[in-house]
């Protein structure tokens, strides 16, 4: 695909593919993507605009099977991006994934789709997460970091969904996050 003159890809897994419809109104076997796959996909296509160099997240939060914000990882505004400085702080200080990430420059996928909706549309949401690495553009996991799990419990969405990894998906409920904990 071409925009603005530049070529872009960008790779839709045609995740969980045993998650279908069953039977359309005629008894026909029905073809149509379940709604967690249909989601989980749109995050995928919507990391593809993430500007960080190590993962491309991509999160959709969606209400009453409607998006109603998205959000990938990338430089707040105003802050030139790594892909755009061409380094990655974090990368040249050979810092594993999940860890430090107060050096890293980006706003994370899921921060980023709860800043773009109101309380009313987050309380009772689900949010679709999906990544990939920067490097080699497989998938990865997908689970929020610690700060973004506060923030999904604290805008009391109901459900996420992230991929695994491997193809697959893990549902939960954000007050499992919860247990445990005095």
């Amino acid at each position: 695909m071409k925009k603005n003159g530049k070529s872009f890809n960008i790779r839709v897994i045609p995740y969980f593919s045993g998650e279908r419809e069953s039977m359309g109104k005629e008894g026909k076997k029905n073809s149509r993507p379940g709604w967690d796959e249909y989601f989980i996909n749109i995050a995928g296509a919507v990391s593809a605009r993430a500007t960080c160099m190590r993962r491309r997240y991509g999160a959709v939060i969606t209400k009453d099977h409607t998006i109603v914000s998205t959000g990938y990882n990338g430089a707040p505004r105003g802050m030139k991006d790594c892909l755009t400085v061409g380094k990655c702080t974090r990368t040249e200080l050979q810092i594993p994934h999940g860890e430090r990430y107060e050096l890293c420059h980006s706003v994370h996928a899921e921060a980023n789709a709860i800043i773009g909706a109101s309380q009313e549309e987050l309380a009772g949401a689900t949010i679709y997460i999906s990544g990939f690495d920067g490097g080699n553009g497989d998938e990865c996991l997908s689970e929020p970091c610690m700060m973004c799990k506060r923030m999904i419990l604290n805008a009391r969405i109901e459900r996420v969904v992230y991929s695994d990894g491997k193809g697959g998906r893990n549902v939960i409920r954000p007050s499992a996050w919860l247990k445990g904990r005095v």
